[in-house]
């Protein structure tokens, strides 16, 4: 009976599968739902003027802000998915990107460092309005936040290079999610707190 439980188990969770323990889920999930939440109140009531103004030309506005958001996500889920989950488990990697789930939280929502994105990141209001632009951000984000509640995936022990964090495993990427919301939405309160932001 013992060795018939066993073989069961190894059937489900084949040797070299590791899926998130439910500590990590709920970090994970918390982290996304709450960097969401920040996005939201942030932007809303925002008038046309306030959703468009730029304090200056190297500036983004709030609706580029989040379409940058919306681009990214949709870039990093992909990966995560069709890419990074595709190649093989590389478990012996593992010890490269201890402790990086810190360095996430920490670095990537402080903006004292400044990074350059990819130009196929860059906002050019392709969803037009701020219904629309936020429909499409609420829903990639909520895709992303049902994947690390429920996948399977050994997320640990496949891996990807960030250009300014070097490799990240996978959670670490669903992790980068939420923190690089959390960036531009501190970018959207400082425009709120420049003094040329329109009043309405």
């Amino acid at each position: 009976m013992k060795s018939l439980v066993l073989a069961s188990i190894l059937l489900l969770f084949p040797a070299g599968s590791v899926t998130l323990s439910q500590i990590e889920r709920d970090r994970a999930a918390s982290e996304l739902e709450s960097s969401q939440n920040a996005l939201l109140d942030a932007v809303k009531g925002m008038s046309d003027a306030q959703w468009n103004f730029r304090p200056s030309p190297d500036h983004w506005s709030a609706a580029e802000c989040v379409e940058h958001l919306t681009l990214s996500e949709y870039m990093v889920y992909g990966v995560v998915r069709q890419e990074l989950m595709k190649g093989p488990a590389e478990p012996e990697k593992r010890e490269s990107v201890k402790g990086k789930d810190e360095l996430v939280v920490k670095m990537v929502p402080d903006r004292s460092h400044k990074v350059k994105t990819i130009a196929n990141l860059e906002p050019t209001h392709k969803f037009g309005t701020p219904e629309k632009t936020l429909e499409f951000f609420e829903g990639i984000h909520a895709k992303t936040i049902e994947y690390v509640k429920t996948t399977d995936d050994d997320l640990r022990d496949h891996f990807r290079d960030h250009p300014a964090l070097g490799r990240l495993d996978g959670y670490q990427w669903i992790l980068f999610i939420a923190e690089h919301t959390k960036r531009h939405t501190a970018q959207i309160l400082e425009l709120k707190a420049d003094p040329n932001y329109p009043k309405n």
